[in-house]
């Protein structure tokens, strides 16, 4: 299993690079979005590489970074998406973009993607919501990984000022410690824009 390349970009093509490691030249299937970030012919890359093998091929796709990696894996658990879908979906959307768009249900945005029509934007949207819990440095954190001390359980408006801090881009536990503190200011009755201009407030501090 190749899981990274590190080497001088020997050669590009439409949906490809090249990467000479030692001598041995790797191919890997790379999104037009990465193949538009890479170095100069000649110069020194790293490649985070999904290796996928089938019974009668070995193919690597490759990545500037893990939160690409990771994405072009989750989107693959969907139903209908395979490695050229989830690929479009990269070069039309960064990391930050799709966890934003999966979390907030952006039917449209999703739509952007070569291949996405309006029931597959659907699909990833339902499917995956829950596996998006917040955006780190443009990667996805499993809901599941999020401490449940993270996500008010009683009062809906808290628990709903928490999950837009979390789409402004604040950690779980942050985004939760700042409404929280808001909420003991402003009371239980505080209404949710309230406690969102609260909740930044404790975060500028």
């Amino acid at each position: 299993m190749i899981g990274k390349l590190a080497g001088r970009l020997d050669e590009t093509g439409e949906d490809w690079a090249m990467v000479d490691c030692g001598g041995v030249g790797y191919v890997a299937t790379c999104s037009a979005r990465t193949l538009r970030r890479l170095p100069a012919i000649g110069e020194a890359v790293a490649l985070v590489i999904e290796t996928q093998m089938r019974e009668d091929s070995l193919r690597l796709f490759g990545f500037l970074d893990k939160a690409e990696r990771d994405w072009f894996r989750l989107l693959q658990t969907v139903q209908g998406v395979g490695a050229k879908v989830a690929l479009a979906l990269l070069d039309a959307l960064s990391p930050e973009e799709l966890s934003r768009a999966v979390t907030l249900g952006d039917k449209a945005v999703l739509g952007k993607a070569s291949g996405v029509g309006p029931k597959l934007a659907l699909r990833l949207v339902n499917e995956l919501k829950d596996k998006v819990g917040s955006i780190a440095g443009g990667a996805f954190v499993p809901a599941a990984a999020i401490p449940a001390a993270a996500v008010p359980a009683v009062k809906s408006a808290a628990a709903e000022a928490v999950s837009a801090l979390i789409n402004l881009g604040y950690k779980p536990i942050e985004a939760s410690s700042a409404v929280s503190a808001a909420a003991a200011k402003l009371g239980e009755d505080a209404e949710l824009s309230a406690l969102i201009r609260g909740g930044l407030k404790e975060l500028a501090r």
